[in-house]
């Protein structure tokens, strides 16, 4: 039986979401291509203007709170394939909306995208005389020149020079993303002072780079140099006096055979975990460096996948296994990597051994809702949801999964 919220939006948008759905852009004459396009995209913001507006009702319902998320934001994140943190601006817009009528108005007409109203709502709750200009912007600019001006709006908006820094110190972050072409970049942000004082030092990184380069005769971009000084500035700052790489707590994932041959070949692999993919040759340099935690993992070729012990904390060839499969949080539809904890999928309590088949990573978050609240995994390895108690696929607490564990007995070395 249909809820009446589902015969609401049946009733509002049905009709348009099942010719989106049979639309054949084939059948589009090309003079007509760029109208029928735009009547796609005023859809598209209508519809996002009802869901924004829907926001905030959706964190009162708690909804997120039983499904198990740490946040309203982080469940809508989840359900719209969207960052968590577009999805929390869509979230404040949505309260700030109440008192902004004049973006509100805009933003039901389709007169402004996602992005744009998450900018000006946030502006306006800061300076409320802006709203009118703000949305005369976004008609006529683009989206990046809009938020310039969001910025320094709500900047001029803060009462005195030393409450703007202490804002903007407030929201510093130093970001590690993967591009899509296999590479992966760092963004820093604070205030002008501190990132001035960054380059200041990277920029004498950069200006040695440039000299060595050219004496080999090499030419190259002055970007290139700042990210040759950057490197340097990390290398000196991690105790290396000759340049060389330092991977004091980077594990490589290799194929042993990939190792030998000096390359990966299909179903192979060779990175280190949590940057990216790397040359097989970069690694046999890091190996031939005298690297341990390299040696241990490469060259002596221990099989941390069948070792086990009777502490109650992973032994060192363990965790450098758990580091080595997998540096995400193991819940399903969870992607965080940082201050993830080790959890017994078997309680140690009851068997006295930690196995690696026995262990997973989790978030801080969802181990809290595993300890305190009842949820867990699903029986299994690897990526895998986690559900409440009660739930069909819960495996439940009566202690038979540790009672067939306990007899199973631990991995065996090899």
């Amino acid at each position: 039986m249909l809820s009446l919220a589902s015969v609401m939006i049946e009733h509002m948008f049905g009709l348009a979401i099942d010719e989106v759905r049979g639309f054949e852009p084939g059948l589009v004459p090309l003079p007509e291509a760029a109208a029928a396009w735009h009547a796609l995209d005023q859809l598209e913001r209508a519809v996002v203007g009802a869901k924004l507006a829907l926001a905030c009702r959706v964190e009162e319902s708690s909804i997120w709170l039983a499904k198990g998320h740490r946040s309203a934001a982080d469940y809508l994140a989840k359900v719209s394939g969207t960052s968590v943190g577009y999805a929390r601006g869509l979230l404040a817009a949505s309260k700030q909306l109440a008192e902004q009528p004049l973006v509100a108005e805009s933003s039901r007409a389709g007169l402004l995208s996602g992005p744009q109203v998450v900018a000006i709502a946030d502006a306006v709750a800061a300076a409320p005389d802006t709203a009118s200009e703000l949305i005369g912007i976004a008609g006529r600019q683009s989206l990046r020149e809009l938020q310039e001006v969001c910025a320094r709006v709500k900047h001029a908006a803060l009462p005195d020079p030393k409450a703007r820094h202490a804002k903007i110190r407030e929201g510093r972050f130093a970001r590690k993303y993967s591009s899509g072409d296999g590479g992966a970049e760092i963004r820093y942000r604070s205030t002008p002072d501190e990132v001035g004082e960054v380059w200041q030092v990277l920029s004498g990184y950069a200006e040695r780079a440039f000299k060595d380069a050219h004496t080999d005769g090499r030419r190259e971009a002055s970007d290139a140099y700042a990210a040759d000084g950057m490197l340097s500035m990390a290398r000196a700052a991690a105790g290396s006096t000759t340049g060389q790489p330092v991977v004091r707590k980077g594990i490589v994932r290799i194929d042993w055979d990939a190792f030998i041959r000096g390359y990966p070949i299909s179903g192979e692999v060779c990175e280190i975990a949590g940057v990216g993919p790397v040359p097989v040759e970069l690694v046999r340099n890091m190996a031939a460096s005298g690297d341990l935690f390299l040696t241990a993992v490469v060259t002596r070729g221990v099989d941390v996948v069948n070792v086990a012990h009777l502490g109650r904390r992973p032994n060192a060839h363990q965790q450098t296994a758990l580091d080595w499969y997998d540096v995400v949080c193991t819940r399903e539809g969870c992607g965080h990597r940082d201050n993830l904890q080790v959890d017994h999928r078997v309680d140690w309590a009851d068997t006295k051994i930690t196995a690696l088949r026995w262990l997973d990573w989790l978030c801080a978050h969802d181990h809290q809702l595993k300890t305190h609240h009842g949820w867990a995994l699903v029986t299994g390895t690897g990526k895998r949801p986690m559900v409440p108690r009660g739930h069909p696929d819960h495996p439940g607490t009566s202690k038979e999964l540790a009672a067939a564990a306990a007899r199973a007995g631990p991995d065996p070395p090899r």
